[in-house]
């Protein structure tokens, strides 16, 4: 039998781990149940197992033949902090928890990998399985690196993927060069002087000052950032106050930053100091940044592109297969890895429905098959034995 077809023939089981996982969402770095699981599933299918990880991250290594070279397959394990709206049975009995993202899919997917490169694997190499915690803006790549994941764990190259709703279930997409943008989060605090609503003149309003350091922001993208480098700067919240005749001492914007380029974020980060400090001292105020990179630019190599493009196309036709995919505004942790190892991220079908992030959102097991496939597939053509 072909891989997928290996794979759908213990669908069931997959599907039955993935809706576990799913009815009892952890958040980033406390996801000691998933871990659990996932270290319990390779050692059943004799995968020698490390767990802890960068906290709670799990790393699961298969050797083969001569046991080099190496490659690593990575899969997020965390949820998000949000309330499911779904109704499906098997929807998060954890309040305020819910995998609205799909990482349950994608641990689901790279255990199917690792079930069947472990029992019908031809190839010869080490496959490491890296399960990753916080991925959610959570630093979990960064945690793992600290851990020293690529010098205990070591890869030639290294691969990640995505569901993506809207896109047919058995399709996949990507594309060489930018694929992600680096996102940073930002706090401006602003310190003036309080006063009474009614006599404004003794004040040094933050709220007002913070108001025009906001739209000030906007010039950033539009008269600092060169027309080729798409950029995105939004103050996404304010905060201040806590009565209708105060002026408030102090008021806080915060808000996000994405470029394709690290130093296009720097120049953000450069132009965003300088205006908030400029505006709150003529309007006699002080401010206050606190800008921090969250997030690289996930950049595909483009020979590693190639091979996984082609592992996909293998299983499902070039034609399902788009290799132009635009590159997207959001932000993946992955990147982080991907700056220290060459590799590449490629986005899998999930069908109609509600877009990530959502509470609506729901992964689509009918993708399981296709993804641990393309997986397998592409270690067997990537560690082909001679």
């Amino acid at each position: 039998m072909s891989a997928i077809e290996t794979i759908r023939s213990y669908a069931d089981e997959l599907t039955a781990i993935r809706r576990d996982l799913h009815a009892h969402p952890e958040l980033g770095l406390e996801e000691v149940r998933t871990a659990g699981i996932v270290a319990e599933k390779l050692k059943s299918w004799g995968i020698e197992v490390h767990t802890g990880v960068g906290k709670t991250g799990v790393v699961g290594v298969l050797r083969k033949g001569s046991g080099g070279p190496a490659i690593g397959l990575r899969a997020d394990m965390d949820a998000l902090p949000m309330d499911e709206e779904t109704n499906l049975a098997w929807s998060s009995r954890n309040p305020g928890r819910m995998h609205a993202c799909g990482h349950d899919g994608h641990t689901t997917i790279l255990l199917g990998t690792a079930r069947y490169l472990a029992e019908h694997g031809d190839f010869n190499g080490t496959v490491n399985f890296i399960f990753q915690p916080g991925e959610e803006g959570m630093g979990g790549a960064l945690a793992m690196l600290e851990d020293r994941l690529f010098e205990r764990f070591p890869c030639e190259s290294i691969y990640a993927l995505h569901n993506r709703s809207g896109l047919d279930v058995g399709k996949f997409s990507i594309a060489k060069g930018a694929s992600a943008a680096g996102g940073a989060f930002f706090d401006i605090t602003i310190t003036g002087r309080g006063a009474h609503g009614a006599r404004p003149e003794g004040s040094i309003d933050p709220l007002l000052t913070g108001c025009h350091i906001a739209t000030a922001l906007q010039s950033i993208v539009a008269r600092n950032v060169p027309p080729a480098d798409a950029a995105v700067l939004s103050v996404t919240k304010i905060v201040s106050g806590d009565a209708y005749n105060v002026i408030p001492q102090t008021a806080v914007l915060s808000g996000t930053c994405r470029a394709f380029r690290r130093e296009v974020m720097a120049q953000m980060e450069e132009g965003m100091r300088r205006i908030a400090k400029g505006v709150a001292e003529g309007f006699g105020a002080t401010a206050e940044v606190n800008f921090r990179t969250i997030f690289a630019p996930l950049i595909n190599d483009d020979a590693h592109t190639d091979q996984i493009a082609d592992a996909a196309a293998v299983l499902v036709g070039d034609e399902n297969v788009d290799r132009n995919k635009a590159p997207g505004m959001g932000s993946e942790d992955f990147a982080f890895m991907m700056e220290k190892v060459p590799g590449a991220y490629i986005q899998v079908g999930n069908g109609p429905g509600a877009s990530p992030h959502n509470p609506g959102y729901a992964y689509n097991d009918e993708a399981t098959p296709y993804g641990a496939a393309m997986f397998a597939t592409l270690v067997e053509r990537r560690l082909a034995k001679g």
